[in-house]
Protein backbone atom coordinates (compact mmCIF):
# COMPACT_ATOMS: atom_id res chain seq x y z
CA UNK A 1 0.00 0.00 0.00
CA UNK A 2 1.40 2.97 -0.63
CA UNK A 3 1.62 5.66 1.88
CA UNK A 4 2.57 9.14 0.47
CA UNK A 5 -1.21 10.06 -0.56
CA UNK A 6 -1.68 13.68 0.20
CA UNK A 7 -5.36 13.31 0.83
CA UNK A 8 -7.71 10.87 1.17
CA UNK A 9 -11.64 11.42 -0.02
CA UNK A 10 -14.09 8.92 1.48
CA UNK A 11 -17.74 9.02 -0.01
CA UNK A 12 -17.46 8.68 -3.90
CA UNK A 13 -20.87 10.32 -4.73
CA UNK A 14 -20.89 13.09 -7.49
CA UNK A 15 -19.09 15.64 -4.83
CA UNK A 16 -16.84 13.67 -3.42
CA UNK A 17 -15.78 12.23 -6.95
CA UNK A 18 -15.49 15.06 -8.46
CA UNK A 19 -13.61 17.06 -5.44
CA UNK A 20 -11.30 13.92 -5.39
CA UNK A 21 -10.47 14.21 -8.91
CA UNK A 22 -9.91 18.07 -8.96
CA UNK A 23 -7.62 17.44 -6.11
CA UNK A 24 -5.88 14.83 -8.57
CA UNK A 25 -5.75 17.29 -11.59
CA UNK A 26 -3.37 19.44 -9.79
CA UNK A 27 -0.99 17.43 -8.64
CA UNK A 28 -1.76 15.98 -5.77
CA UNK A 29 -1.82 12.22 -4.64
CA UNK A 30 -5.62 11.03 -3.82
CA UNK A 31 -6.31 8.06 -1.77
CA UNK A 32 -10.21 7.03 -2.32
CA UNK A 33 -12.79 4.92 -0.59
CA UNK A 34 -16.32 4.06 -0.33
CA UNK A 35 -18.83 2.43 1.36
CA UNK A 36 -19.31 0.19 -1.85
CA UNK A 37 -15.67 -0.88 -3.58
CA UNK A 38 -17.43 -0.86 -6.77
CA UNK A 39 -17.61 2.92 -7.18
CA UNK A 40 -13.83 3.73 -5.72
CA UNK A 41 -12.82 0.94 -8.88
CA UNK A 42 -15.49 2.89 -11.25
CA UNK A 43 -13.69 6.32 -10.20
CA UNK A 44 -9.99 4.41 -10.84
CA UNK A 45 -11.41 3.22 -13.94
CA UNK A 46 -12.59 5.93 -15.48
CA UNK A 47 -10.71 8.22 -14.60
CA UNK A 48 -7.83 7.17 -13.29
CA UNK A 49 -5.75 8.96 -16.24
CA UNK A 50 -6.72 12.45 -14.69
CA UNK A 51 -3.88 12.02 -11.81
CA UNK A 52 -2.41 9.82 -9.04
CA UNK A 53 -4.71 7.76 -7.04
CA UNK A 54 -4.52 5.36 -4.69
CA UNK A 55 -7.90 3.34 -4.17
CA UNK A 56 -8.30 1.67 -0.38
CA UNK A 57 -10.98 -1.00 0.27
CA UNK A 58 -11.23 -0.45 4.19
CA UNK A 59 -11.04 2.74 6.14
CA UNK A 60 -7.45 0.92 7.83
CA UNK A 61 -6.06 0.81 4.43
CA UNK A 62 -7.10 4.94 3.52
CA UNK A 63 -5.72 5.77 6.72
CA UNK A 64 -2.57 3.80 6.06
CA UNK A 65 -2.15 5.68 2.60
CA UNK A 66 -1.93 8.85 3.74
CA UNK A 67 1.21 11.22 4.90
CA UNK A 68 1.07 12.60 8.08
CA UNK A 69 -0.17 14.57 9.29
CA UNK A 70 -3.47 12.97 7.96
CA UNK A 71 -6.35 15.08 5.82
CA UNK A 72 -9.22 12.73 5.53
CA UNK A 73 -12.28 14.57 3.39
CA UNK A 74 -15.69 13.55 4.45
CA UNK A 75 -18.14 13.38 1.33
CA UNK A 76 -21.36 11.82 2.55
CA UNK A 77 -25.05 12.69 3.87
CA UNK A 78 -25.60 14.85 6.96
CA UNK A 79 -26.56 14.21 10.15
CA UNK A 80 -26.24 10.52 11.32
CA UNK A 81 -24.41 9.51 8.48
CA UNK A 82 -21.36 11.87 8.66
CA UNK A 83 -21.30 10.99 12.40
CA UNK A 84 -20.67 6.72 11.59
CA UNK A 85 -18.08 7.76 8.91
CA UNK A 86 -16.71 9.70 11.84
CA UNK A 87 -16.85 7.00 14.43
CA UNK A 88 -15.62 5.01 12.40
CA UNK A 89 -12.28 6.34 11.49
CA UNK A 90 -11.75 9.15 14.14
CA UNK A 91 -9.99 6.09 16.78
CA UNK A 92 -7.84 5.32 13.16
CA UNK A 93 -6.29 8.60 13.72
CA UNK A 94 -3.46 10.45 15.77
CA UNK A 95 -3.42 13.72 17.43
CA UNK A 96 -2.31 16.47 14.46
CA UNK A 97 -4.28 14.85 11.72
CA UNK A 98 -7.55 16.33 10.34
CA UNK A 99 -11.30 14.86 9.53
CA UNK A 100 -12.65 17.81 7.33
CA UNK A 101 -16.46 17.18 6.35
CA UNK A 102 -16.87 19.02 2.69
CA UNK A 103 -20.85 18.10 3.47
CA UNK A 104 -23.89 20.87 3.54
CA UNK A 105 -23.45 19.93 7.78
CA UNK A 106 -25.87 22.14 10.56
CA UNK A 107 -22.96 24.52 11.72
CA UNK A 108 -24.09 23.06 15.16
CA UNK A 109 -23.17 19.74 14.63
CA UNK A 110 -19.76 21.00 13.24
CA UNK A 111 -19.41 23.18 16.31
CA UNK A 112 -20.24 19.52 18.48
CA UNK A 113 -18.24 17.41 16.37
CA UNK A 114 -15.41 20.03 16.39
CA UNK A 115 -15.08 19.90 20.63
CA UNK A 116 -15.95 16.76 20.78
CA UNK A 117 -12.70 15.38 18.51
CA UNK A 118 -10.15 18.33 19.72
CA UNK A 119 -10.46 16.38 22.94
CA UNK A 120 -8.24 13.56 21.06
CA UNK A 121 -5.82 15.95 19.35
CA UNK A 122 -7.78 15.81 16.16
CA UNK A 123 -8.93 18.61 13.77
CA UNK A 124 -12.25 18.51 12.89
CA UNK A 125 -12.55 21.04 9.71
CA UNK A 126 -16.36 22.08 8.51
CA UNK A 127 -15.81 23.16 5.02
CA UNK A 128 -18.42 24.69 3.10
CA UNK A 129 -18.26 23.84 -0.85
CA UNK A 130 -20.35 25.96 -3.20
CA UNK A 131 -20.58 25.40 -7.29
CA UNK A 132 -22.21 22.47 -7.24
CA UNK A 133 -20.76 19.25 -9.36
CA UNK A 134 -19.16 21.64 -11.80
CA UNK A 135 -17.53 23.69 -9.44
CA UNK A 136 -16.36 21.04 -7.21
CA UNK A 137 -14.55 19.45 -10.27
CA UNK A 138 -13.62 22.81 -12.06
CA UNK A 139 -12.97 25.32 -8.99
CA UNK A 140 -15.42 25.64 -6.16
CA UNK A 141 -15.95 28.06 -3.56
CA UNK A 142 -14.34 26.82 -0.14
CA UNK A 143 -15.35 28.27 3.30
CA UNK A 144 -13.38 25.94 5.66
CA UNK A 145 -13.80 26.72 9.49
CA UNK A 146 -11.78 25.16 12.12
CA UNK A 147 -8.59 25.78 13.80
CA UNK A 148 -5.68 28.29 12.02
CA UNK A 149 -3.25 25.21 13.01
CA UNK A 150 -5.41 23.14 10.31
CA UNK A 151 -5.94 25.92 7.78
CA UNK A 152 -1.83 26.43 7.60
CA UNK A 153 -1.84 22.68 6.50
CA UNK A 154 -5.06 22.64 4.57
CA UNK A 155 -5.14 26.41 3.05
CA UNK A 156 -2.80 25.93 -0.16
CA UNK A 157 -4.23 22.99 -0.57
CA UNK A 158 -7.73 24.14 -0.99
CA UNK A 159 -6.32 27.42 -2.73
CA UNK A 160 -5.18 25.53 -5.43
CA UNK A 161 -8.65 23.16 -6.07
CA UNK A 162 -10.54 26.72 -5.97
CA UNK A 163 -11.55 28.90 -8.79
CA UNK A 164 -9.91 31.77 -9.00
CA UNK A 165 -10.06 35.55 -9.66
CA UNK A 166 -7.33 37.38 -11.31
CA UNK A 167 -5.11 34.41 -9.74
CA UNK A 168 -6.49 35.20 -6.62
CA UNK A 169 -7.93 32.00 -4.57
CA UNK A 170 -11.71 31.84 -3.86
CA UNK A 171 -11.10 29.99 -0.03
CA UNK A 172 -10.05 31.52 3.05
CA UNK A 173 -10.14 30.88 6.11
CA UNK A 174 -13.31 31.58 7.47
CA UNK A 175 -13.14 31.12 11.43
CA UNK A 176 -12.89 28.68 14.30
CA UNK A 177 -15.32 25.48 14.46
CA UNK A 178 -18.58 25.51 12.88
CA UNK A 179 -17.77 29.31 10.96
CA UNK A 180 -17.14 27.55 7.70
CA UNK A 181 -20.53 25.38 7.43
CA UNK A 182 -22.80 28.58 9.12
CA UNK A 183 -21.24 31.00 5.85
CA UNK A 184 -21.99 28.06 3.36
CA UNK A 185 -25.48 28.02 5.16
CA UNK A 186 -26.29 31.54 4.51
CA UNK A 187 -24.83 31.49 1.34
CA UNK A 188 -27.29 29.09 0.62
CA UNK A 189 -29.92 31.71 2.45
CA UNK A 190 -29.04 34.41 0.07
CA UNK A 191 -29.57 32.01 -3.12
CA UNK A 192 -32.91 30.97 -2.05
CA UNK A 193 -33.80 34.72 -1.92
CA UNK A 194 -31.91 35.79 -5.22
CA UNK A 195 -33.72 32.60 -7.35
CA UNK A 196 -37.10 33.39 -5.81
CA UNK A 197 -36.09 37.31 -6.82
CA UNK A 198 -35.30 36.31 -10.20
CA UNK A 199 -38.45 33.89 -10.72
CA UNK A 200 -40.98 36.87 -9.25
CA UNK A 201 -38.97 38.98 -11.88
CA UNK A 202 -39.63 36.67 -14.81
CA UNK A 203 -43.84 36.21 -13.29
CA UNK A 204 -44.25 39.81 -13.63
CA UNK A 205 -43.01 40.57 -17.06
CA UNK A 206 -44.70 37.59 -18.28
CA UNK A 207 -48.03 38.36 -16.44
CA UNK A 208 -47.86 42.66 -16.67
CA UNK A 209 -45.72 43.23 -19.47
CA UNK A 210 -47.22 40.17 -21.71
CA UNK A 211 -43.78 39.33 -22.46
CA UNK A 212 -42.98 35.57 -23.72
CA UNK A 213 -40.14 33.36 -22.30
CA UNK A 214 -38.01 33.43 -25.34
CA UNK A 215 -38.21 37.68 -24.61
CA UNK A 216 -38.36 37.32 -21.21
CA UNK A 217 -34.63 35.81 -21.67
CA UNK A 218 -33.17 37.92 -24.24
CA UNK A 219 -34.25 40.95 -21.22
CA UNK A 220 -31.94 38.53 -18.99
CA UNK A 221 -29.09 38.77 -21.25
CA UNK A 222 -29.31 42.44 -21.55
CA UNK A 223 -29.77 42.61 -17.62
CA UNK A 224 -26.43 40.54 -17.66
CA UNK A 225 -24.45 42.84 -18.99
CA UNK A 226 -24.48 45.21 -16.53
CA UNK A 227 -25.12 45.78 -12.81
CA UNK A 228 -27.34 42.96 -12.38
CA UNK A 229 -24.49 40.26 -14.25
CA UNK A 230 -24.54 36.88 -12.50
CA UNK A 231 -24.57 33.37 -12.56
CA UNK A 232 -27.74 33.16 -11.77
CA UNK A 233 -29.24 35.55 -13.74
CA UNK A 234 -27.31 33.91 -17.14
CA UNK A 235 -28.55 30.70 -16.39
CA UNK A 236 -32.37 32.21 -15.91
CA UNK A 237 -31.65 33.52 -19.28
CA UNK A 238 -30.74 29.60 -20.75
CA UNK A 239 -33.48 28.13 -18.94
CA UNK A 240 -36.25 30.91 -20.21
CA UNK A 241 -35.11 30.15 -23.97
CA UNK A 242 -35.27 26.54 -23.79
CA UNK A 243 -37.70 24.64 -25.64
CA UNK A 244 -39.11 21.12 -24.63
CA UNK A 245 -38.09 18.53 -27.49
CA UNK A 246 -41.10 16.59 -26.68
CA UNK A 247 -44.09 19.18 -27.11
CA UNK A 248 -42.40 22.12 -28.76
CA UNK A 249 -43.30 24.73 -25.93
CA UNK A 250 -41.36 26.71 -23.78
CA UNK A 251 -39.71 24.72 -20.97
CA UNK A 252 -41.11 26.52 -18.50
CA UNK A 253 -44.50 26.08 -19.40
CA UNK A 254 -43.89 21.74 -18.65
CA UNK A 255 -42.30 22.04 -15.48
CA UNK A 256 -44.88 21.57 -12.56
CA UNK A 257 -44.52 24.82 -10.56
CA UNK A 258 -43.71 23.47 -6.91
CA UNK A 259 -40.69 23.77 -6.03
CA UNK A 260 -38.08 21.60 -3.52
CA UNK A 261 -35.84 22.29 -1.13
CA UNK A 262 -32.57 20.57 0.63
CA UNK A 263 -33.15 22.34 4.02
CA UNK A 264 -30.49 24.72 3.89
CA UNK A 265 -32.79 27.51 3.55
CA UNK A 266 -34.61 26.69 6.46
CA UNK A 267 -32.04 26.01 8.36
CA UNK A 268 -31.13 30.11 7.54
CA UNK A 269 -34.35 30.79 8.67
CA UNK A 270 -34.57 28.70 11.88
CA UNK A 271 -31.31 30.29 12.57
CA UNK A 272 -31.94 33.60 11.96
CA UNK A 273 -34.69 33.81 14.96
CA UNK A 274 -32.55 32.36 17.19
CA UNK A 275 -30.02 35.02 16.50
CA UNK A 276 -33.27 37.79 16.44
CA UNK A 277 -31.86 38.58 12.60
CA UNK A 278 -34.36 39.66 10.61
CA UNK A 279 -33.58 37.89 7.35
CA UNK A 280 -37.17 38.33 5.91
CA UNK A 281 -36.32 38.42 1.75
CA UNK A 282 -34.39 35.03 2.68
CA UNK A 283 -37.59 33.45 5.13
CA UNK A 284 -40.06 34.63 2.08
CA UNK A 285 -38.27 33.10 0.01
CA UNK A 286 -38.35 29.94 1.70
CA UNK A 287 -42.06 29.87 2.72
CA UNK A 288 -42.72 30.80 -0.99
CA UNK A 289 -41.03 27.57 -2.21
CA UNK A 290 -43.34 25.41 0.75
CA UNK A 291 -46.86 27.15 -0.31
CA UNK A 292 -45.69 26.25 -4.19
CA UNK A 293 -45.71 22.83 -2.55
CA UNK A 294 -48.79 23.01 -0.82
CA UNK A 295 -51.33 21.64 -3.88
CA UNK A 296 -54.44 21.04 -1.77
CA UNK A 297 -53.62 24.39 -0.06
CA UNK A 298 -53.60 25.94 -3.16
CA UNK A 299 -56.83 24.10 -5.14
CA UNK A 300 -58.63 25.67 -2.42
CA UNK A 301 -57.89 28.97 -2.64
CA UNK A 302 -57.84 28.67 -6.79
CA UNK A 303 -60.93 30.21 -7.42
CA UNK A 304 -60.87 32.93 -5.02
CA UNK A 305 -61.30 36.52 -6.78
CA UNK A 306 -57.59 38.41 -7.66
CA UNK A 307 -56.67 41.49 -9.09
CA UNK A 308 -56.86 42.84 -12.25
CA UNK A 309 -54.79 42.54 -15.32
CA UNK A 310 -55.02 45.40 -17.97
CA UNK A 311 -52.60 44.79 -21.08
CA UNK A 312 -50.22 47.35 -21.40
CA UNK A 313 -48.82 48.94 -24.52
CA UNK A 314 -45.38 47.39 -25.80
CA UNK A 315 -44.11 51.28 -24.73
CA UNK A 316 -45.65 50.60 -21.16
CA UNK A 317 -44.40 47.31 -21.50
CA UNK A 318 -40.83 48.92 -22.05
CA UNK A 319 -41.05 51.12 -19.25
CA UNK A 320 -42.54 48.77 -16.70
CA UNK A 321 -39.40 45.86 -17.73
CA UNK A 322 -36.86 48.98 -16.78
CA UNK A 323 -38.44 49.55 -13.49
CA UNK A 324 -38.67 45.82 -12.85
CA UNK A 325 -34.94 45.82 -13.42
CA UNK A 326 -34.59 48.10 -10.67
CA UNK A 327 -36.64 46.49 -7.91
CA UNK A 328 -34.72 43.60 -8.74
CA UNK A 329 -31.76 45.04 -8.36
CA UNK A 330 -32.95 47.06 -5.28
CA UNK A 331 -34.21 43.65 -3.49
CA UNK A 332 -31.10 41.29 -4.61
CA UNK A 333 -29.08 43.94 -2.36
CA UNK A 334 -31.57 44.07 0.52
CA UNK A 335 -31.35 39.96 0.37
CA UNK A 336 -27.36 40.35 0.20
CA UNK A 337 -27.42 42.73 2.96
CA UNK A 338 -29.44 40.46 4.94
CA UNK A 339 -27.10 37.83 4.89
CA UNK A 340 -24.22 39.69 6.22
CA UNK A 341 -25.88 41.31 9.01
CA UNK A 342 -27.04 37.83 9.78
CA UNK A 343 -23.37 36.29 9.63
CA UNK A 344 -22.63 39.24 11.44
CA UNK A 345 -24.81 38.51 14.42
CA UNK A 346 -23.50 35.01 14.54
CA UNK A 347 -19.91 35.92 14.76
CA UNK A 348 -20.95 38.16 18.03
CA UNK A 349 -23.09 35.50 19.38
CA UNK A 350 -20.29 32.82 18.94
CA UNK A 351 -17.22 34.48 18.89
CA UNK A 352 -16.26 34.12 15.50
CA UNK A 353 -13.44 36.68 13.59
CA UNK A 354 -15.31 36.50 10.29
CA UNK A 355 -13.78 38.94 7.65
CA UNK A 356 -17.20 39.85 6.24
CA UNK A 357 -15.04 41.39 3.10
CA UNK A 358 -13.18 38.15 3.04
CA UNK A 359 -16.50 35.84 2.41
CA UNK A 360 -17.56 38.70 -0.36
CA UNK A 361 -14.07 38.33 -1.70
CA UNK A 362 -14.05 34.28 -2.08
CA UNK A 363 -17.87 33.93 -2.96
CA UNK A 364 -17.05 36.26 -6.30
CA UNK A 365 -16.39 32.61 -8.62
CA UNK A 366 -16.87 29.24 -7.99
CA UNK A 367 -20.29 29.37 -6.14
CA UNK A 368 -23.78 30.01 -7.29
CA UNK A 369 -24.28 33.60 -5.96
CA UNK A 370 -21.49 34.66 -7.45
CA UNK A 371 -22.02 37.85 -9.00
CA UNK A 372 -20.32 41.18 -10.12
CA UNK A 373 -21.61 43.33 -7.11
CA UNK A 374 -20.31 41.06 -5.10
CA UNK A 375 -16.60 42.63 -5.52
CA UNK A 376 -18.35 46.01 -4.59
CA UNK A 377 -19.55 44.82 -1.64
CA UNK A 378 -15.60 43.38 -1.19
CA UNK A 379 -14.17 46.77 -1.49
CA UNK A 380 -17.12 48.30 0.58
CA UNK A 381 -15.97 46.41 3.79
CA UNK A 382 -12.46 46.77 2.89
CA UNK A 383 -12.66 50.35 2.96
CA UNK A 384 -15.08 50.15 6.10
CA UNK A 385 -14.27 47.36 8.34
CA UNK A 386 -16.87 48.10 11.02
CA UNK A 387 -19.68 48.75 8.00
CA UNK A 388 -22.95 48.16 9.58
CA UNK A 389 -24.77 47.42 6.43
CA UNK A 390 -24.49 48.28 2.83
CA UNK A 391 -26.88 50.92 2.62
CA UNK A 392 -24.72 52.72 4.57
CA UNK A 393 -21.90 52.86 1.54
CA UNK A 394 -22.64 56.09 -0.38
CA UNK A 395 -22.89 54.27 -3.81
CA UNK A 396 -25.21 51.78 -2.44
CA UNK A 397 -27.21 53.94 -0.68
CA UNK A 398 -27.42 56.32 -3.93
CA UNK A 399 -28.80 53.44 -6.26
CA UNK A 400 -31.02 52.29 -3.94
CA UNK A 401 -32.45 55.68 -3.23
CA UNK A 402 -32.85 56.15 -7.22
CA UNK A 403 -34.66 52.53 -7.38
CA UNK A 404 -36.82 53.28 -4.36
CA UNK A 405 -39.88 54.99 -6.42
CA UNK A 406 -39.94 52.45 -9.22
CA UNK A 407 -39.45 49.51 -6.97
CA UNK A 408 -42.40 50.56 -4.93
CA UNK A 409 -44.72 50.90 -8.45
CA UNK A 410 -43.58 47.36 -9.28
CA UNK A 411 -44.68 46.17 -5.92
CA UNK A 412 -48.13 48.06 -5.95
CA UNK A 413 -48.84 47.11 -9.71
CA UNK A 414 -48.38 43.46 -8.80
CA UNK A 415 -50.44 44.01 -6.07
CA UNK A 416 -53.72 46.02 -8.25
CA UNK A 417 -52.41 42.76 -10.14
CA UNK A 418 -53.65 39.99 -7.79
CA UNK A 419 -49.68 38.61 -8.99
CA UNK A 420 -47.56 37.65 -5.85
CA UNK A 421 -44.67 38.80 -5.23
CA UNK A 422 -43.09 37.61 -1.53
CA UNK A 423 -39.77 38.66 -1.26
CA UNK A 424 -39.65 42.18 -3.50
CA UNK A 425 -42.37 43.08 -1.00
CA UNK A 426 -40.64 41.86 2.06
CA UNK A 427 -37.44 43.55 0.81
CA UNK A 428 -39.25 46.60 0.37
CA UNK A 429 -40.94 46.06 3.65
CA UNK A 430 -37.29 45.68 5.20
CA UNK A 431 -36.02 48.72 3.88
CA UNK A 432 -38.93 50.95 5.12
CA UNK A 433 -38.67 49.20 8.42
CA UNK A 434 -35.11 50.44 8.72
CA UNK A 435 -34.90 53.68 7.54
CA UNK A 436 -38.39 54.65 9.20
CA UNK A 437 -37.69 57.40 12.42
CA UNK A 438 -40.17 55.94 14.43
CA UNK A 439 -41.79 52.24 14.56
CA UNK A 440 -45.21 50.93 16.07
CA UNK A 441 -43.16 48.91 18.00
CA UNK A 442 -44.08 51.18 20.76
CA UNK A 443 -47.90 50.35 20.47
CA UNK A 444 -46.25 46.64 20.87
CA UNK A 445 -44.31 47.69 24.15
CA UNK A 446 -47.71 48.48 25.49
CA UNK A 447 -49.43 45.18 24.50
CA UNK A 448 -47.56 43.85 25.96
CA UNK A 449 -46.85 44.85 29.54
CA UNK A 450 -50.93 45.14 29.57
CA UNK A 451 -51.58 41.92 29.03
CA UNK A 452 -48.63 40.40 30.84
CA UNK A 453 -46.85 43.57 33.12
CA UNK A 454 -43.66 42.65 30.95
CA UNK A 455 -42.50 46.43 31.45
CA UNK A 456 -41.41 49.31 28.79
CA UNK A 457 -39.08 51.72 28.01
CA UNK A 458 -39.64 55.59 27.71
CA UNK A 459 -38.06 58.09 25.33
CA UNK A 460 -37.93 60.40 28.05
CA UNK A 461 -35.77 58.64 31.02
CA UNK A 462 -34.16 55.64 31.41
CA UNK A 463 -35.45 52.35 32.84
CA UNK A 464 -37.91 50.12 32.21
CA UNK A 465 -41.55 50.94 33.62
CA UNK A 466 -45.00 48.93 34.26
CA UNK A 467 -48.27 50.68 34.30
CA UNK A 468 -50.95 49.18 36.51
CA UNK A 469 -53.68 49.04 33.99
CA UNK A 470 -56.71 47.91 36.03
CA UNK A 471 -56.25 50.46 39.10
CA UNK A 472 -57.67 53.93 38.98
CA UNK A 473 -55.68 56.66 37.12
CA UNK A 474 -53.12 53.71 35.88
CA UNK A 475 -50.25 54.56 37.92
CA UNK A 476 -47.03 53.67 36.71
CA UNK A 477 -44.11 52.52 38.71
CA UNK A 478 -40.57 51.58 37.69
CA UNK A 479 -39.81 48.08 37.13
Amino acid sequence: MQTSAHIGVTGLAVMGRNLARNFARRGYTVAVHNRTPARTRALIEEFGHEGTFVPAETPEKLVAALERPRRLMIMVQAGAATDAVIAEFAPLLEPGDMIIDGGNAHFADTRRREAQLRESGIHFVGAGVSGGEEGALNGPSIMPGGSAESYAVLGPMFETISAKVDGEPMSTHIGTDGAGHFVKMVHNGIEYADMQLIAEAYDLLRQVAGYTPAEIADIFRTWNQGRLNSYLIEITAEVLAHRDAATGKPFIDVVVDGAGQKGTGRWTVQTALDLGSPVTAIAQATFARAASGQSDLRAAYANLPGGTTPPLSRSEAERFTAQVEQALYASKVIAYDQGWRMISDAAAAHDWDIDLGAVASIWRAGCIIRAAFLDRIRAAHADNTELVSLLAEDSFAQEIGDAQVPWREVVASAARRGIPVPAFSAALAYYDTLRADRLPAALLQGQRDYFGAHTYQRTDRPGNFHTHWAEPGRPETKA
